[in-house]
């Protein structure tokens, strides 16, 4: 298994938050952890910024993708607003997790509660060019549920 190099940098408010890390052996996504001072309240429909206390380097060539914590959203319809977030390798800010509350309760965040999971993956860039035309496939231009339901 391929284990890229991440330079994580502490920010003041992030002391004593503890550090990206996998649950489990094969886990896919490491936990990201609130770094608020005091409790924060999402009401329903609400998004909120949600300060992570870490700044990070990625190595080229890759990206960090934060993505929702599955219990969260099932449990407490919490999600994240731009999922995946990417962090670009060039990136050097703090990390901040979008959250969005789609539930019909307030949603409270306590100081290193588990916010969001991260997942490290390579990535490519493309070359765009222009074309007169395209090749034809079965599909064509049909768009969305264009290939239907079942």
């Amino acid at each position: 298994m391929n284990h890229p190099r991440v330079l994580l940098q502490r920010l003041p408010h992030g002391l004593g938050i503890e550090f990206p890390h996998y649950a489990t052996e094969l886990a896919a996504g490491a936990d990201l952890r609130a770094a608020i001072e005091d409790t924060v309240t999402i009401e329903p429909g609400q998004t909120r910024l949600i300060p992570t206390g870490l700044a990070m380097a990625l190595p080229e060539g890759y990206e960090a993708q934060v993505r929702p914590r599955s219990g969260l959203a099932l449990k407490h319809g919490i999600s994240v607003l731009n999922t995946p977030g990417t962090i670009d390798a060039d990136y050097r800010g703090e990390v901040g997790v979008i959250l969005i509350n789609h539930s019909d309760t307030p949603f409270l965040i306590q100081r290193g509660e588990r916010i969001a999971q991260m997942v490290i993956a390579p990535f490519v860039q493309a070359r765009f060019e222009e074309a007169e035309s395209l090749s034809e496939t079965e599909r064509g231009s049909g768009g969305f549920g264009s290939s239907g339901k079942q």
